[in-house]
């Protein structure tokens, strides 16, 4: 499980995939979860960290506290993901909030041992980091997440609260629905026209260079931008896919920065 710029780590017995532009920084804790290593039973298994899918609750919280451990940080955040552009900012920990209780699909933050987790079964986790000004952010992108570009305003968010500039951001998108499988027949009414680029003639689309251009788009460089290349439906053994199990799992992607 590897590409040019994603190597596969195992962490306490849980495999977890990296992005070497972000493994470089020693101060940054981060990853991309799979569907394996945790505690839940089948279809849940089994490294399952979403509560509202129908494993039971005592399973997800085993499955969080080792994404906890993974991460080196006893402190996280998990938004209520709604598919839609509101973006959580969390500053010299004024603000932190409880898990699961705010509606948002973006979040940042310049705290120091702070786990941001976004939750996956065919979206995209991206995971961004200012190593200037020391920011990190986490972003849910679904099909509406790069209808509301989502990721632009992500950055733009970080540049306005804390002065990043986007040339210095790195960001880094793990595995999720790949263009072999984003068949999208309604296009016309559920993607704007600029994106219908991005399509082929059978309807399928590629999101991870929808998501590439939009981050290239709000100042991002293009040799500091990762995309995994690994698609969630075709390899459903490895991770948790909506389109290919409906009934199912869901994944982290997590970024801290640590003292």
């Amino acid at each position: 499980m590897k590409n040019s710029s994603f190597i596969r780590k195992d962490i306490f017995g849980v495999p977890v995939l990296k992005s070497e532009i972000l493994e470089s920084f020693k101060d940054l804790s981060h990853g991309f979860s799979t569907r394996r290593g945790g505690e839940s039973p089948a279809p849940y298994d089994s490294l399952n960290i979403g509560i509202a899918v129908g494993d039971l609750e005592e399973n997800v919280k085993k499955n969080r506290n080792l994404i906890s451990g993974i991460s080196c940080s006893e402190r996280s955040v998990y938004l209520t993901q709604v598919h839609g552009s509101e973006i959580l900012v969390i500053k010299n920990d004024s603000s932190i909030p409880d898990p699961d209780t705010v509606k948002a699909d973006g979040v940042i933050t310049d705290c120091k041992d702070l786990a941001l987790v976004i939750q996956t079964a065919d979206c995209q986790a991206a995971l961004l980091y200012d190593p200037v000004k020391k920011v990190a952010g986490a972003v849910h992108s679904g099909w509406r997440g790069n209808v509301f570009d989502i990721l632009g305003r992500t950055v733009r968010k970080m540049a306005e609260v804390f002065d990043s500039d986007p040339s210095d951001i790195r960001a880094s998108i793990g595995p999720s629905l790949g263009p072999c499988c984003a068949e999208f027949i309604n296009f016309r009414t559920e993607l704007p026209e600029a994106l219908w680029a991005y399509g082929d003639e059978k309807c399928f689309f590629d999101f991870w260079e929808i998501s590439r251009a939009q981050l290239q788009k709000a100042g991002l460089q293009a040799d500091r931008i990762s995309v995994s290349g690994l698609c969630t439906k075709c390899d459903k053994d490895s991770f948790f896919s909506y389109r290919g199990s409906k009934i199912t799992g869901r994944m982290a992607g997590f970024i801290c920065i640590n003292n």
